[in-house]
């Protein structure tokens, strides 16, 4: 593992797969690699991590699978979203806006603390 690599808040990691498919159908391989990918590196998704998340979020109902072949005409498990999946994700995205705006708030704030003061 990078040692750069940023270490995912519990859930993230779920939110990040149900973004992934909202382009399309894709298969575990395919969905790490393209998180790899968009954030230049800093998020690397090893296997103990994405399948556990897959099988979560497909218990759920926020995803289904089924079989296919790869482009390497390999078979493959693809994962694609349920409509269940697409409000959890717009649901869950409009929170993580908020939790970063307000985590920005604190890290940007100029303005001290009546104790520091």
């Amino acid at each position: 593992m990078n040692r750069d690599a940023i270490v995912l808040l519990q859930g993230t990691l779920d939110l990040l797969i149900l973004k992934t498919l909202s382009w399309g159908s894709a298969h575990g391989y395919a969905i790490a690699r393209w998180i790899q990918h968009v954030t230049d590196d800093a998020l690397q998704i090893e296997e103990g991590s994405l399948y556990p998340s897959l099988h979560r979020l497909e218990k759920r109902g926020l995803i289904r699978a089924s079989w296919g072949l790869s482009e390497n005409k390999r078979r493959a498990k693809y994962y694609e979203l349920t409509a269940r999946g697409r409000h959890e994700l717009r649901a869950e995205a409009s929170s993580w806006a908020a939790f970063i705006g307000a985590v920005a708030k604190v890290l940007t704030s100029s303005d001290q603390p009546s104790w520091a003061k």
